[in-house]
């Protein structure tokens, strides 16, 4: 049963579809699997056994919906209706949803079996998965290692085989950045893709996806998340079909692509590592081997500094979730309540005034235009997913006399990702090669403008060329 949950999401389903497999015992392998390495790798906030195998046993072989019986595990900042949400932290006591968010919807009326809510750091700030509620979880890869954040949980669970693919989002580099942590795809869609209601605004930073094993299961679930829900703000234009279609469609592209390589970090000072940067120079050759041209250059956002502006702007945001807590558990939040790094950007937010907020968006918006426009020559940009390896546990929490430190040393880790949270541009990471120390080393793709089936389809030529799906971390069970 371990090795069935190695299979990918889109191939379960069939298996359903087909009556070679039931979604009950699926669903229960997935159970069983989550029950014996949990203590293990603490990947999960909650389980919720009755109710995942109650909705597997509704679920038969006719079942027309494209994931019905897929087990699959939902982020603990989402609201699913029945279910605790904390944001892993302690301000949320014992808040139970009454509703689903508007991705968790469209997951359940795709057939997907929920089995449980996935740790994160809390309110999402970090990179790194090691809340002072639930304690770390541990990259199933090396367990005294990160699987990266914000969505650590999911990534964890999916690299260990408890689920076959897990919801997440990024506001910041959150499902690239445990992609890469843990040796698994992660796409970033293209702002005004997925939307984020009810209870989440138009962000202009953040949007929801998922952690798989394999490119064609993040392009079916692609086809879920997407598209416009009543009362959104903005949306993407749609796509010119269905994700999944295009992906196999379009994995040899009908011509050569112009794709730009850059070891440019988007942050003053980071440092790159040998291993990541020997990753991104391999994945452009072989990116020249397979047609394309590949040119590398001096990335727009050289040599700015952008991190004071993405404070501004994404601290209200998680402060946004702060102040939410509080309302649910009945109270003003008080310092008690959270942690360090919470409580910090929680003061800053209250005392930074709304027209500082709107100056630093604006200057953002505007970067972003640069930097679209100073790439437009391109198909596609090749950078590294992170700057250094996974890091030791520990090392990147939030707590201690030093919350800012910890935030500072976050942005030297992931210097890659949050720029294309800022540009609204579609993202993917890859998990092309291993280092000597063991531990997975991704690449990133950005695409153009609204295209994430252009990176698929990169993507997906990567994973034709290097397939990566059957290395699996030897966990002793």
């Amino acid at each position: 049963m371990s090795e069935l949950l190695q299979r990918s999401a889109v191939e379960l389903a069939a298996l359903i579809r087909a009556g070679q497999l039931s979604a009950v015992e699926l669903v229960q392998a997935s159970l069983d699997r989550i029950d014996a390495l949990e203590p293990a790798v603490n990947a999960f906030t909650h389980v919720c056994h009755e109710q995942a195998l109650q909705a597997a046993r509704d679920i038969g072989p006719a079942d027309p919906r494209p994931f019905a019986g897929v087990p699959i595990a939902v982020k603990d900042n989402r609201a699913v209706a029945g279910l605790p949400l904390t944001m892993c932290s302690d301000l949320f006591g014992d808040y139970v949803a009454d509703h689903d968010a508007f991705p968790v919807r469209r997951l359940r009326d795709a057939g997907f079996v929920i089995v449980g809510k996935t740790a994160l750091p809390e309110m999402a700030i970090l990179p790194t998965t090691e809340s002072r509620r639930f304690g770390p979880t541990h990259n199933p890869w090396a367990r005294d290692r990160t699987p990266g954040g914000s969505s650590g949980g999911a990534a964890a669970a999916v690299a260990a085989g408890m689920v076959p693919i897990a919801h997440g989002n990024d506001g910041g580099g959150s499902v690239r950045i445990p992609a890469a942590c843990c040796g698994l795809v992660g796409l970033k869609p293209a702002r005004g893709r997925v939307s984020v209601g009810p209870d989440g605004g138009h962000s202009f930073l953040a949007t929801d996806g998922v952690l798989t094993r394999t490119v064609l299961d993040t392009a079916a679930a692609l086809d879920v998340l997407a598209g416009y829900e009543p009362g959104d703000a903005t949306w993407a234009p749609p796509p010119p079909g269905r994700y999944a279609d295009l992906l196999e469609r379009h994995v040899t592209p009908v011509r050569p692509l112009r794709i730009a390589l850059t070891l440019d970090p988007a942050l003053a000072g980071a440092t790159l590592d040998p291993v990541n940067e020997a990753a991104a120079r391999d994945a452009a050759a072989l990116l020249e081997s397979l047609g394309h041209h590949v040119e590398e250059i001096t990335a727009p956002w050289s040599g700015r500094d952008l991190l004071p502006d993405f404070t501004r702007a994404f601290g209200p945001l998680s402060s946004m979730a702060t102040l939410v807590g509080g309302r649910l558990a009945g109270r003003e939040p008080v310092e008690a309540d959270v942690e360090p790094l919470t409580w910090v950007m929680w003061e800053r937010a209250r005392s930074q005034d709304t027209l500082t907020l709107l100056d630093a968006q604006s200057r953002l918006e505007r970067v972003a235009r640069e930097i679209v426009a100073g790439l437009r020559r391109f198909d596609a940009v090749l950078t590294p997913a992170l700057a250094q390896r996974p890091v030791p546990i520990g090392e990147i929490h939030g707590r201690g006399p030093d919350p800012w430190g910890h935030y500072r040393r976050s942005g030297s880790f992931t210097p890659y990702t949050a720029i294309v949270n800022v540009t609204g541009l579609p993202a993917i990471s890859v998990p092309l090669y291993h280092g000597q120390d063991g531990l997975p080393t991704g690449v990133q793709l950005i695409g153009p403008p609204a295209r994430e089936d252009v990176v698929l389809a990169l993507a997906g030529q990567l994973e034709q060329a290097l397939p990566w799906a059957a290395r699996v971390p030897q966990l002793g069970d």
